[in-house]
């Protein structure tokens, strides 16, 4: 360990009930201890039965709300659409602000419908949470459902706290307007984000994007480490094999060792304890 001060690090499993593959990961890897938080994709069909394995782990992390305009569920109801297409409608102002917060109501009452709780962070599918038109409809929901809340639901901002032109990306879809919304509001916030990259190479090589995200981490706050584990690969999963190193990376002991070397421990962005 190099550091003097430990530093503090949300890792958040994204997908939760994309597939059986994913939920089981992500509950092994909670049980293990080895993540603070993970987000649901409440539009899943799997979402009223992955549910219940979710709840035995609910001490262990944050469950969170992963909104969702590009995935095959958000096209089968009906409003999705494929990145680019969503990236460039509101960009260009398309969207009608009401539809879209008319949707993240429904995507909400279905997590809390089987949840039976508002959820401990929303985030997004794709980042869409931050994309222009969606960054400004969530604050009026946000607002409107939790605003009196004791406590609110802490947001996932994705400004980036390493180098390459994925994170650049990334940090210009609108993090900063959401950001600002959000310290404006003395809204609870996550960041900045670190685990992008092309979902390509060995377990070695995500072992060392994992020591790059390690060191990058802030000293003066937590900041957050998305990843996208499952136990295996499913044929119609376009990044099955990444997830499937990640798993086996977060549930081996070099995980554990490259944590400690960093000076780094795991918290809740919700400042709640991670209970045994």
């Amino acid at each position: 360990m190099t550091q003097h001060k430990i530093k503090e690090v949300v890792v958040c499993a994204d997908d939760y009930a994309l597939n059986a593959p994913v939920s089981q990961g992500i509950v092994a890897l909670a049980v293990l201890g080895r993540l603070s938080a993970t987000s649901v994709m409440s539009l899943s069909p799997r979402w009223p039965e992955d549910v219940m394995a979710l709840r035995d782990v609910r001490e262990r992390l944050d469950v969170g709300l992963h909104l969702d305009w590009t995935s095959s569920f958000a096209l089968a109801a009906g409003h999705g659409s494929g990145l680019g297409v969503v990236m460039a409608r509101a960009a260009m102002r398309l969207y009608q602000q009401k539809h879209i917060e008319d949707e993240i109501e429904r995507q909400l009452d279905a997590f809390e419908t089987h949840w039976q709780a508002a959820p401990d962070h929303l985030d997004g599918h794709q980042h869409v949470q931050q994309f222009a038109v969606f960054r400004h409809a969530l604050a009026q929901v946000l607002v409107r459902r939790y605003g009196n809340s004791a406590k609110r639901p802490w947001l996932r901002v994705s400004q980036v706290a390493q180098p390459g032109l994925k994170a650049k990306v990334i940090s210009a879809m609108g993090a900063q307007g959401l950001q600002q919304w959000a310290q404006h509001q003395a809204w609870p916030t996550v960041g900045p984000l670190l685990g992008a990259y092309g979902f390509d190479g060995s377990m070695d090589d995500y072992a060392r994007h994992m020591q790059v995200w390690l060191a990058n981490l802030p000293q003066d706050k937590p900041a957050i480490i998305m990843c996208h584990p499952a136990v295996s690969t499913q044929a119609d999963d376009a990044i099955g094999t990444a997830r499937k190193r990640e798993f086996a990376y977060l549930a081996g002991h070099d995980f554990v060792q490259h944590m400690f070397d960093a000076g780094v421990r795991l918290v809740r962005g919700s400042g709640k304890p991670i209970e045994a």
